[in-house]
């Protein structure tokens, strides 16, 4: 058995072209391998585990209750679609992944590194680009002072307008924080907190 990658491996069987091509686009992140034929599913299903199995159904239930045979399904996760039922869901997937406005979320529901660096850096490259054309300078200044002001606020509401939890979390001198605040004009409001 080959050494696992740590990225996350799939297995699907469907002779439908286009929902290879769509599988494979949709789920970019993963090690996808397609396959068009049961006898080639049952060759790379002995050969490697995978995360995840995707079967396009055909043949009967009979029939695909015999090719998972060589599938731990306590480790992995199989799903089984008719062709059109395949191709929606992977459709669905597609529109998600890339039309998501927020950045992936781990499982443990934290914002991932490499998914917010993409985010900026498609969202900045927007808009040096619009700087760019319209012959503007200073564009440091100008940017740094475009992310502070929403970073600032969100954590201000995260941490319930408490200044020194605030300021703790963004790593900065409580009067440092104070100031910014004042120079960005960020409304301070404090949630009362109801008592019983």
């Amino acid at each position: 058995m080959a050494l696992r990658s740590s990225a996350f491996t799939i297995l699907a069987l469907t002779s439908d072209t286009e929902a290879q091509v769509q599988l494979k686009q949709a789920l970019k992140d993963a090690a996808v391998t397609v396959v068009r034929d049961t006898a080639a599913f049952q060759r790379e299903a002995s050969r490697h585990r995978f995360d995840a199995v995707v079967l396009e159904s055909r043949g009967g239930l009979d029939k695909m209750v015999s090719l998972l045979t060589s599938i731990d399904p306590s480790h992995t996760l199989v799903i089984t679609a008719s062709r059109t039922v395949l191709k929606k869901a992977i459709k669905t997937l597609q529109h998600l992944t890339r039309h998501s406005l927020r950045p992936g979320l781990s499982p443990q529901g934290k914002t991932r590194d490499d998914s917010l660096q993409s985010y900026l850096e498609a969202k900045m490259g927007d808009f040096v680009r619009d700087m760019k054309n319209g012959a503007a300078k200073n564009l440091y200044p100008v940017l740094i002072a475009a992310v502070e002001r929403p970073l600032i606020a969100s954590v201000l509401r995260e941490t319930n307008g408490n200044q020194i939890q605030a300021a703790e979390l963004l790593g900065l001198n409580r009067n440092t924080l104070r100031k910014k605040i004042l120079d960005l004009h960020i409304p301070l409001k404090r949630s009362k907190t109801h008592r019983r």
